[in-house]
């Protein structure tokens, strides 16, 4: 890529037709490692007009549905809650009259005999595939800044929602933000774009006013775009949203979820997956050992991708790729990161302590770039791995 260009990433809130059913699907796979840790969920969510389907594959211990632990009761309980959290009361979509069809059914034998440990053969993985992870010194939290900067405005957006019923602005809307790079670095916002659901008496231009301090709020001083760069719903009118609008499906914004297109992505969506499902685990230790690499400014820029085999513990390949930044050689920190990190799904569960119910907040914003707390979630952005990568470097 050129040293100098325009690069653009979008973002969606949670009121978006996919994340209300990203967020759904989390909220099950949340509901079933709160009960087992070791549960197996594979769960999709389909949302339209006044309907949630839910379905997919489950494993856990009989006596978690026996007990009463489980069932499709509290699963749509669960559904209508987030609903409700994410702000749907609208005639056609609405916590309370929506129809909740629940098709979970349990996993195949065959995946389950291939990811179970047992005897001298340890856990595999839950399917191939290759995964990536990303970090890069343009943002605080090492994340690309045209991603960070479009969630940033869509979470203050939210806030905003949430804490004025008189706000005008409904669940569903989407962001995009154009940065200029001279010299391989962000210099500047070209464009904003901001579509929102709002209420049927407010009109674009009050719409428009609504949303400018909070993208002010977000932008670097000086990087607020011209007015005729900033475009707030170009459609003029955006009252009809949300799955009510649209259609919605688990796992369809993997760009939103990751780098916003700013690194690669191996293909596989995160949400509705238990932790031994690698298309989510080990895009979050890639993400993981990337960030400390950055972090431990070994590299300014870092890409990481691993592989697996279904059934097979060990990654097939762990690449370390750091744009020319790096402080030493590739070869150096691939050493490095094999010595200080169990890369297996099993070494990855326990590094990251990943097999708890800390998965639904993810579902939204992105799964980087965010905040780790004391409760488990967003344990993949903690910055811990630094001093051992140091000392395995020495």
């Amino acid at each position: 890529m050129a040293n100098s260009f325009l690069f653009t990433s979008e973002s969606v809130s949670e009121g978006h037709p996919d994340k209300v059913c990203d967020r759904i699907s989390d909220e099950v796979v949340d509901l079933f490692l709160a009960a087992d840790p070791g549960a197996r969920v594979a769960c999709e969510t389909l949302t339209t007009t006044n309907r949630i389907v839910i379905a997919g594959e489950v494993r856990g211990p009989e006596s978690v549905v026996a007990n009463g632990e489980v069932n499709k009761e509290k699963i749509e309980a669960l559904a209508r809650a987030a609903v409700k959290d994410i702000g749907y009361a609208q005639d056609g979509f609405h916590h309370d009259h929506a129809e909740v069809q629940i098709y979970l059914h349990a996993q195949s034998q065959d995946i389950a005999v291939g990811v179970d440990a047992a005897g001298n053969k340890d856990e595999g993985a839950g399917d191939q595939g290759l995964m990536f992870g990303h970090a890069r010194r343009e943002t605080d939290v090492l994340m690309p800044a045209a991603i960070q900067y479009s969630h940033d405005i869509l979470k203050s957006l939210a806030e905003f929602r949430h804490s004025d019923p008189n706000s005008g602005l409904g669940p569903d809307s989407k962001s995009q933000v154009t940065l200029k790079y001279e010299d391989g670095k962000p210099v500047g916002v070209t464009s904003v774009v901001v579509s929102t659901q709002h209420d049927a008496g407010l009109e674009q231009p009050q719409v428009r006013e609504i949303v400018r301090p909070h993208v002010e709020k977000v932008l670097p001083k000086g990087w607020f775009p011209s007015e005729d760069e900033f475009y707030v719903n170009p459609t003029g009118r955006f009252v009809i949203g949300g799955p009510d609008g649209d259609a919605g499906l688990t796992g369809r914004k993997i760009i939103v979820d990751t780098y916003g297109g700013a690194a690669p992505h191996g293909g596989g969506a995160f949400s509705g997956k238990d932790p031994t499902k690698v298309d989510r685990s080990a895009a979050y230790a890639a993400r993981y050992v990337a960030k400390n690499i950055v972090a431990a400014d070994l590299a300014d820029k870092c890409t990481i991708q691993v592989a697996y085999a279904i059934g097979v513990s060990k990654p097939l390949s762990l690449l370390v790729d750091t744009h020319g930044t790096g402080r030493v050689s590739e070869d150096k920190l691939v050493k490095a990161v094999s010595e200080v990190i169990d890369l297996s799904p099993r070494g990855i569960r326990e590094h990251l302590n990943l097999s708890r119910p800390i998965y639904a907040p993810s579902a939204a914003y992105g799964h980087f770039g965010r905040q780790p707390t004391d409760e488990g979630h967003f344990s993949w952005e903690r910055t811990d791995l630094v001093e051992a990568l140091k000392a395995a470097l020495t």
